[in-house]
């Protein structure tokens, strides 16, 4: 292992200090569709609602979406896509296989950074019901529930507000 590399755990993905995250590009579309449709966080009866789901070139194109991959092998560790009118977290979706290791934190800081630059001060989250946690011990708040809307979605799903911290060295 060389200098400034963190250690890899046998048969898992790239640790978070390997970690580069880029703007997604239409070459993406394949990976990022699998990565959504695979997601063990949609099994049993969440299925249904991935199981069509596309990330296509053009929701690339128009959406600020960014790609969190292992620099040597361009492995897919996680993506999220940003919403900026209004200010919404459309998707955010870990590999399986990097689960545990710090993307999610790190896509999310991403996220924040770029709600920043962009003047926003708040981003709302639909959460998948089994994410919620997560959401709220990176800082979002609990506002209320989203209503099911069948058939594309059976479930309630929580509502959260992601504050966006200012800058402490510039106060904006």
């Amino acid at each position: 292992m060389g200098p400034g590399r963190a250690g890899r755990r046998r048969g898992r993905a790239a640790r978070r200090t390997d970690v580069v995250i880029r703007r997604a590009e239409a070459r993406d579309t394949a990976r990022l569709t699998r990565l959504v449709r695979t997601s063990r966080a949609y099994e049993g009866p969440y299925a249904p609602m991935v199981a069509g789901y596309r990330v296509g070139p053009d929701y690339i194109e128009a959406q600020r979406v960014f790609v969190a991959a292992d620099p040597i092998t361009g492995q897919v560790l996680g993506f999220y896509a940003l919403l900026l009118d209004p200010p919404e977290l459309d998707l955010m979706f870990v590999a399986d296989s990097a689960q545990g290791l710090g993307i999610g934190r790190l896509l999310a800081a991403h996220l924040r950074e770029e709600a920043r630059s962009a003047g926003l001060t708040v981003v709302r989250i639909v959460s998948h019901p089994p994410a919620e946690g997560f959401y709220r011990s990176i800082g979002a708040e609990p506002v209320g529930t989203v209503p099911a809307r069948p058939p594309a979605v059976m479930w309630d799903r929580p509502e959260l507000l992601l504050p966006v911290l200012v800058s402490r060295r510039t106060g904006e």
